[in-house]
Order: structure tokens, then C-alpha cells, then sequence
């Protein structure tokens, strides 16, 4: 199948039109959006279920394959938001907080378009290495860091660095995601087949209804969307396009595979709304917390849904 094929059916996808559906109901003003509990039971599902995926995955790599890949994927995390700072010094209305709040969103990673790119890849018999959420997890913890330590120069209050690493560090993103890993790791063949029909089985599913919730949640907060201004907008748009080609380049010089190349631009260009929102909040309380979730989830997730996985995927088969 070649590359505009692969593109059209990702726009045909279940879990791409789901979140279309799910953002028109809620422009509709009709009530599909997902209970909070039943929410909240998804994100542990996901985060929870693609560790134990990957650590089970990671049993065929050696500690010599994962190195080169890990540093890579640091170094990424540290670029990244760099760049989304110094890039948003651009937009003027901002002020340092704020720009290190939205760098932090956008040096961590999004968990759902990481799935989704998974997805995308799998459904199209495209190889991805085993170690991917590996660096998943590497890659969330440098992006916020270097996002909340560049805001944290302008501030005439010192942030509370003890509280925010414990964020950074035991908030639910990175606790779940490295203790599945962990988990996948160290348990057997017999015990991983006991319970891989649901975390594995029905992870493709439960995504879907994770991108409905994140659909309608688009759809509801439309109006909050466009009150971020259109810089900001075309900061949502362009920069994950800069970064993850960044990532897509840095796979493909490493030696990853097509698919192991895209998903590290996915994860690059991606912008996290679950664990940066938790580690901002305590360590830059000033910051507006509208401005870099709105961005995040309104903009770039969507883009990155319907656009940017076959766009990361075309340059990392050019580049391979």
C-alpha cells in the first residue's frame, strides 16, 4: 500500500471518525461524552496496557539496542521545549511563564496520539520496535523539566523543585507507564498470555471511546480554542510539524525502522494533556492553564490525529 493510500485510510479510521463524531455532538450541543469515572478508568487502562505491551516487547531487545534510542529520545526531550520557548518568544502577548507552561505541554508526550499512532502503524503491517513505549516514558520526563526550569528564570518566587519532580516523577502518567514496563518485563510468557486478551485485545476499543471523550471535549471547549488567538493557533499547528520531523530524522540517523522512526516523531511532535496540566499547575501556579491545554488538545491533537501521523510516516519512508 503506498504512502496517500495509507493517508486515506487513517482519515477513514474508526478512531479518526469517532473523534470527528464525537466533536460535532458536541458543536450539536448533544451530551456523548464519556462519564468521568469511566474516563478516568480509560486513562489507567491505556497508560497501564501500553506499558505491559512494551515491556513485554522490550524482553527481545538487549540493553546495548535500547541505549543509542534512549539517548536519542533524552535529547529530544530536552531540544524540544527549548525550541517551543524560544519559538514562542515570537508571540509577544505572552509572558515567560506562559511560554514555559505551553513548552512543557509540548516537550512531554500525548499517551492517545501515541496509541493512535500505533494503531495507524499496526493496522498497516508496518514494523515498530519493541522498546517504543520505552520511550514513551523517557521522553515525558526532560519536556517538563526544561519547560517549568526556563519559565522558573523569570519568576521572582523560587518553584518548588521537591514537589514538582515528585509530580514529574509519581503522577499517574509516568508511574503507570514504567510500572506495566516494568511489570511486562519481569513477568512470564504464561502470565502475560493470562491477561493480554484484555489489556491487549481490547486496547484498540477502549481508545475509541477515549477519542470520542477527547472529541467532544474538543468540540465543548471550541469557543476557549479560539481564544488562544491565531499565533498560538499557528503555533499549534506548525511547531509539532518542526519538532517531529526533528524526531523522525534523529530515528531514521539512529537506525530505526520506518515504523520505529515514525513513532519517535509522533512522540515529538505530540503534546501532552494529562501529566504536564498536574506537574504545571504546582510548579508555575501563575500560568494560565487555558492557554497551553486548549492549544494542546484543540489544536494540535487533532491535527496530529488526522494530519500529522501520515505526514511523520511519508518523511520516515522518504528518509529510510
Amino acid at each position: 500500500m503506498n504512502s496517500w493510500s495509507i493517508a486515506q485510510a487513517n482519515l477513514t479510521s474508526v478512531g479518526v471518525l469517532t473523534f470527528i463524531f464525537g466533536f460535532m455532538a458536541a458543536r450539536l450541543k448533544s451530551d456523548v461524552r464519556v462519564p468521568e469515572a469511566i474516563y478516568q478508568f480509560l486513562s489507567i487502562y491505556l497508560l497501564f496496557g501500553i506499558g505491559l505491551k512494551g515491556g513485554h516487547s522490550l524482553k527481545s531487545s538487549s540493553l546495548s539496542e535500547l541505549a543509542v534510542p534512549a539517548l536519542t529520545t533524552i535529547a529530544c526531550g530536552i531540544l524540544i521545549p527549548a525550541l517551543a520557548f524560544y519559538t514562542l518568544k515570537l508571540i509577544k502577548v505572552l509572558s515567560d511563564v506562559d511560554r514555559g507552561s505551553i513548552a512543557a505541554h509540548y516537550g512531554s508526550t500525548s499517551l492517545v496520539t501515541f496509541s493512535a499512532g500505533l494503531l495507524f502503524l499496526e493496522s498497516n503491517n508496518i514494523f515498530v520496535e519493541g522498546f517504543a513505549p520505552a520511550l514513551l516514558t523517557l521522553l515525558e520526563i526532560p519536556g517538563l523539566i526544561v519547560g517549568i526550569f526556563l519559565a522558573s528564570r523569570s519568576l521572582t518566587s523560587k518553584v518548588s523543585w521537591a514537589m514538582t519532580l515528585k509530580e514529574v516523577l509519581l503522577g499517574k502518567t509516568v508511574l503507570l507507564l514504567a510500572g506495566g514496563l516494568v511489570i511486562g518485563v519481569i513477568t512470564t510468557d504464561e502470565g502475560y498470555a493470562k491477561v493480554s486478551p484484555f489489556f491487549v485485545g481490547l486496547l484498540n476499543g477502549l481508545l475509541v471511546l477515549f477519542l470520542l471523550h477527547l472529541g467532544y471535549m474538543a468540540g465543548s471547549n471550541f469557543s476557549e480554542i479560539k481564544k488562544v488567538g491565531a499565533p498560538l493557533a499557528a503555533f499549534g499547528i506548525l511547531f509539532p510539524v518542526v519538532s517531529g520531523l526533528i524526531g523522525v530524522a534523529a530515528g531514521s540517523l539512529i537506525g530505526l525502522s520506518v515504523g520505529g522512526a515514525t513513532m519517535l516523531g509522533i512522540l515529538s511532535a505530540s503534546a501532552s494533556y494529562i501529566a504536564a496540566p498536574a506537574a504545571v499547575t504546582v510548579a508555575l501556579p501563575t500560568a494560565s492553564p487555558t492557554l497551553a491545554l486548549m492549544s494542546s488538545i484543540g489544536i494540535t491533537f487533532p491535527f496530529n490525529l488526522i494530519v500529522g501521523i501520515p505526514i511523520y510516516f511519508r518523511v520516515a519512508e522518504l528518509l529510510g
